[in-house]
Protein backbone atom coordinates (compact mmCIF):
# COMPACT_ATOMS: atom_id res chain seq x y z
CA UNK A 1 0.00 0.00 0.00
CA UNK A 2 1.15 3.38 -1.10
CA UNK A 3 2.43 5.83 1.81
CA UNK A 4 -0.07 8.64 3.11
CA UNK A 5 1.80 11.49 1.96
CA UNK A 6 1.30 9.48 -1.73
CA UNK A 7 -2.73 9.81 -1.55
CA UNK A 8 -2.83 12.93 -0.24
CA UNK A 9 -3.72 16.63 -1.50
CA UNK A 10 -4.09 20.30 -0.48
CA UNK A 11 -5.85 22.11 -2.20
CA UNK A 12 -5.64 25.74 -1.23
CA UNK A 13 -8.74 28.00 -3.32
CA UNK A 14 -8.75 31.83 -4.13
CA UNK A 15 -6.01 33.44 -2.06
CA UNK A 16 -5.59 36.44 -4.24
CA UNK A 17 -4.88 39.34 -3.36
CA UNK A 18 -7.66 41.32 -4.44
CA UNK A 19 -9.69 39.05 -2.67
CA UNK A 20 -7.99 38.65 0.69
CA UNK A 21 -5.22 41.49 0.86
CA UNK A 22 -7.07 45.15 2.42
CA UNK A 23 -6.13 46.92 -0.28
CA UNK A 24 -8.43 44.51 -2.84
CA UNK A 25 -11.03 45.57 -4.77
CA UNK A 26 -13.19 43.09 -3.39
CA UNK A 27 -12.22 43.76 0.62
CA UNK A 28 -15.22 45.65 1.67
CA UNK A 29 -16.67 42.03 1.26
CA UNK A 30 -15.51 41.35 4.66
CA UNK A 31 -12.61 38.96 3.40
CA UNK A 32 -9.43 40.85 4.88
CA UNK A 33 -11.43 42.10 7.81
CA UNK A 34 -12.38 38.03 8.57
CA UNK A 35 -8.46 37.58 7.96
CA UNK A 36 -7.67 40.42 10.34
CA UNK A 37 -9.72 39.17 13.32
CA UNK A 38 -9.40 35.37 12.82
CA UNK A 39 -5.59 35.26 11.80
CA UNK A 40 -6.31 32.97 9.10
CA UNK A 41 -3.75 33.54 6.59
CA UNK A 42 -1.38 32.79 9.20
CA UNK A 43 -2.83 29.57 9.83
CA UNK A 44 -2.85 28.60 5.87
CA UNK A 45 1.18 29.64 5.65
CA UNK A 46 1.57 27.18 8.99
CA UNK A 47 -0.75 24.52 6.99
CA UNK A 48 1.77 24.57 4.01
CA UNK A 49 4.91 24.50 5.60
CA UNK A 50 3.19 21.07 7.01
CA UNK A 51 1.68 19.75 4.51
CA UNK A 52 5.12 20.77 2.00
CA UNK A 53 7.08 18.91 4.91
CA UNK A 54 4.81 16.00 5.00
CA UNK A 55 5.04 15.89 0.53
CA UNK A 56 1.70 16.35 0.28
CA UNK A 57 0.50 17.56 -3.46
CA UNK A 58 -0.05 21.31 -3.00
CA UNK A 59 -2.37 22.78 -5.53
CA UNK A 60 -3.20 26.47 -5.94
CA UNK A 61 -6.03 27.77 -7.35
CA UNK A 62 -7.17 31.52 -8.19
CA UNK A 63 -10.18 32.78 -9.78
CA UNK A 64 -9.19 35.50 -12.70
CA UNK A 65 -10.10 36.68 -16.39
CA UNK A 66 -8.02 37.36 -19.31
CA UNK A 67 -7.52 41.58 -19.62
CA UNK A 68 -10.39 41.52 -22.21
CA UNK A 69 -12.88 38.96 -19.65
CA UNK A 70 -13.70 37.16 -22.22
CA UNK A 71 -13.88 34.23 -19.47
CA UNK A 72 -16.26 36.61 -17.14
CA UNK A 73 -19.73 35.50 -16.66
CA UNK A 74 -22.02 38.87 -17.37
CA UNK A 75 -24.89 37.80 -15.51
CA UNK A 76 -23.34 36.06 -12.75
CA UNK A 77 -24.43 38.08 -9.30
CA UNK A 78 -20.63 37.13 -8.70
CA UNK A 79 -18.21 37.99 -10.98
CA UNK A 80 -20.82 40.42 -13.51
CA UNK A 81 -18.89 43.69 -11.86
CA UNK A 82 -15.82 42.39 -12.59
CA UNK A 83 -14.83 44.17 -15.84
CA UNK A 84 -16.73 47.48 -14.71
CA UNK A 85 -14.18 47.64 -11.95
CA UNK A 86 -10.88 46.08 -13.31
CA UNK A 87 -10.88 43.52 -11.03
CA UNK A 88 -9.17 40.08 -10.61
CA UNK A 89 -7.74 40.33 -14.23
CA UNK A 90 -5.09 38.00 -15.00
CA UNK A 91 -1.54 39.37 -15.25
CA UNK A 92 -2.09 41.86 -12.12
CA UNK A 93 -1.33 42.06 -8.30
CA UNK A 94 -5.06 41.65 -7.60
CA UNK A 95 -4.86 37.79 -8.83
CA UNK A 96 -0.96 36.66 -7.75
CA UNK A 97 -1.44 34.79 -4.37
CA UNK A 98 -1.26 36.60 -1.13
CA UNK A 99 2.89 36.09 0.50
CA UNK A 100 1.45 34.05 2.92
CA UNK A 101 -0.44 31.59 0.51
CA UNK A 102 2.12 31.50 -2.11
CA UNK A 103 3.02 28.33 -4.42
CA UNK A 104 6.38 27.42 -4.47
CA UNK A 105 8.01 27.22 -8.23
CA UNK A 106 7.61 23.53 -8.51
CA UNK A 107 3.93 23.38 -6.99
CA UNK A 108 1.19 23.37 -9.32
CA UNK A 109 -1.36 26.43 -10.48
CA UNK A 110 -4.66 26.14 -11.89
CA UNK A 111 -7.01 29.34 -13.32
CA UNK A 112 -10.42 28.81 -12.88
CA UNK A 113 -13.12 31.25 -14.89
CA UNK A 114 -16.44 30.01 -12.15
CA UNK A 115 -16.77 29.55 -8.59
CA UNK A 116 -15.63 25.94 -8.87
CA UNK A 117 -11.84 24.53 -9.21
CA UNK A 118 -13.56 21.79 -10.87
CA UNK A 119 -15.36 23.02 -13.55
CA UNK A 120 -13.47 23.78 -16.67
CA UNK A 121 -10.16 23.49 -15.38
CA UNK A 122 -7.70 20.01 -15.49
CA UNK A 123 -8.59 20.06 -11.10
CA UNK A 124 -9.41 16.47 -11.71
CA UNK A 125 -7.29 15.18 -14.17
CA UNK A 126 -3.79 16.61 -11.99
CA UNK A 127 -5.42 14.98 -9.01
CA UNK A 128 -6.15 11.53 -10.70
CA UNK A 129 -2.49 11.91 -11.99
CA UNK A 130 -1.13 12.64 -8.91
CA UNK A 131 -2.85 9.14 -7.18
CA UNK A 132 -4.89 11.45 -4.70
CA UNK A 133 -7.69 9.68 -2.89
CA UNK A 134 -7.70 12.16 0.48
CA UNK A 135 -7.99 16.12 -0.18
CA UNK A 136 -7.36 18.54 2.04
CA UNK A 137 -9.12 22.20 1.25
CA UNK A 138 -8.74 25.90 2.56
CA UNK A 139 -10.07 28.73 0.95
CA UNK A 140 -12.23 31.72 0.31
CA UNK A 141 -14.98 31.74 0.67
CA UNK A 142 -15.81 29.18 2.82
CA UNK A 143 -19.51 29.55 1.76
CA UNK A 144 -18.74 29.89 -2.15
CA UNK A 145 -15.42 28.47 -3.40
CA UNK A 146 -14.63 26.28 -0.82
CA UNK A 147 -18.17 24.61 -0.51
CA UNK A 148 -18.36 24.26 -4.46
CA UNK A 149 -15.07 22.40 -4.36
CA UNK A 150 -16.18 19.99 -1.51
CA UNK A 151 -19.35 19.30 -3.40
CA UNK A 152 -18.18 18.48 -6.91
CA UNK A 153 -14.78 16.57 -5.19
CA UNK A 154 -17.20 14.27 -3.09
CA UNK A 155 -19.21 13.46 -6.28
CA UNK A 156 -16.06 12.49 -8.19
CA UNK A 157 -15.16 9.83 -5.23
CA UNK A 158 -12.41 11.71 -3.52
CA UNK A 159 -12.45 11.74 0.80
CA UNK A 160 -12.88 15.36 1.12
CA UNK A 161 -11.81 17.10 4.42
CA UNK A 162 -12.00 21.17 5.15
CA UNK A 163 -9.41 22.86 7.69
CA UNK A 164 -12.08 24.71 8.88
CA UNK A 165 -9.77 27.87 10.21
CA UNK A 166 -7.97 28.14 7.27
CA UNK A 167 -10.77 29.27 6.01
CA UNK A 168 -12.17 32.98 5.10
CA UNK A 169 -15.37 34.01 4.56
CA UNK A 170 -17.71 37.32 4.26
CA UNK A 171 -18.74 37.11 7.75
CA UNK A 172 -18.46 34.91 10.76
CA UNK A 173 -22.50 33.72 10.24
CA UNK A 174 -21.52 32.51 6.43
CA UNK A 175 -18.72 30.70 7.62
CA UNK A 176 -20.17 28.92 10.40
CA UNK A 177 -23.18 28.07 8.43
CA UNK A 178 -21.49 27.11 5.68
CA UNK A 179 -19.00 24.46 7.84
CA UNK A 180 -22.25 22.83 8.93
CA UNK A 181 -23.51 21.93 5.44
CA UNK A 182 -19.71 20.86 4.64
CA UNK A 183 -19.75 18.68 7.62
CA UNK A 184 -22.53 16.60 5.48
CA UNK A 185 -19.91 15.85 2.84
CA UNK A 186 -16.80 15.99 4.44
CA UNK A 187 -14.89 15.59 7.57
CA UNK A 188 -14.19 19.69 9.17
CA UNK A 189 -11.13 19.40 10.57
CA UNK A 190 -8.67 22.22 12.43
CA UNK A 191 -5.43 23.59 11.28
CA UNK A 192 -4.17 21.76 14.39
CA UNK A 193 -5.44 18.21 14.18
CA UNK A 194 -3.89 18.69 10.72
CA UNK A 195 -0.46 19.38 12.13
CA UNK A 196 -1.09 16.22 14.33
CA UNK A 197 -1.89 13.48 11.91
CA UNK A 198 0.16 14.84 9.05
CA UNK A 199 3.29 14.53 11.81
CA UNK A 200 1.83 11.29 12.51
CA UNK A 201 1.37 10.42 8.77
CA UNK A 202 -2.15 8.31 9.47
CA UNK A 203 -5.27 9.21 7.73
CA UNK A 204 -6.81 11.57 9.70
Amino acid sequence: MASFATHNALLLVDFVNEIVDPNGKTSGKGYADFDARHGSLDRVSALLTQARKEDFAVIHVRIGFSADYKEQPEASPVFGGAKKFGALQLGTWGTEFHPKAAPTENETVITKHRVSPFYGTPLEAILRTFGVKNLFVAGVSTDMAVQAAIRDAHDRDFACHVIGDCCIAPNDDDHAHALRLLGKLSKIITLEEFLAEAHHSTPI
